[in-house]
């Protein structure tokens, strides 16, 4: 497996951005401005995703999909490990913001990240429709952080 850049036709891969963040509109304020990345094997994408700079020394994980066939194989794991080596010296923080949920947040927690802080209401706030996650309806948006290496 490899880990590549993806630079252009993003949208391409909208089908998997789609299982992390379920509305479009709401991909579209990051997918263009951000840095994609693409885990790839012989069957070809099997996970993305999408940082951006936040200023201040943050890198923001705005979307991690992994294909349904392919996931609980430490896959995106993987995907954040190669983020904490890529920016590590670039970055103080990196952090990710996800519904209150007991599949997201301890899978952030096991791979070093920290909750940090809450923004109320973001999901009834922001999308178009009621999110559900594990039978959960997520309102709350919670921010988990890492601490990089860059002081």
């Amino acid at each position: 497996m490899k880990i590549c850049e993806i630079k252009e036709h993003k949208k391409l891969y909208l089908d998997l951005l789609l299982l992390a963040d379920e509305q479009e509109s709401m991909i579209d304020r990051y997918l263009q401005q951000g840095t994609m990345f693409a885990l790839t094997g012989e069957r070809g994408v099997k996970a993305v995703c999408v940082v951006t700079d936040e200023g201040d020394g943050i890198l923001e994980l705005k979307n991690i999909a992994v294909r349904p066939e392919f996931q609980r194989q430490g896959l995106g794991r993987e995907l954040i490990r190669f983020l904490q080596e890529k920016y590590w010296d670039q970055y103080r923080l990196m952090q990710v913001g996800t519904g209150d949920s007991p599949l997201t947040v301890p899978f952030y927690e096991s791979c070093g990240f920290r909750r940090s802080h809450c923004v109320k209401n973001f999901f009834t706030d922001h999308y178009d429709h009621p999110i559900f996650e594990c039978g959960k309806q997520l309102v709350d948006m919670v921010y988990l952080q890492m601490k990089l290496g860059k002081v």
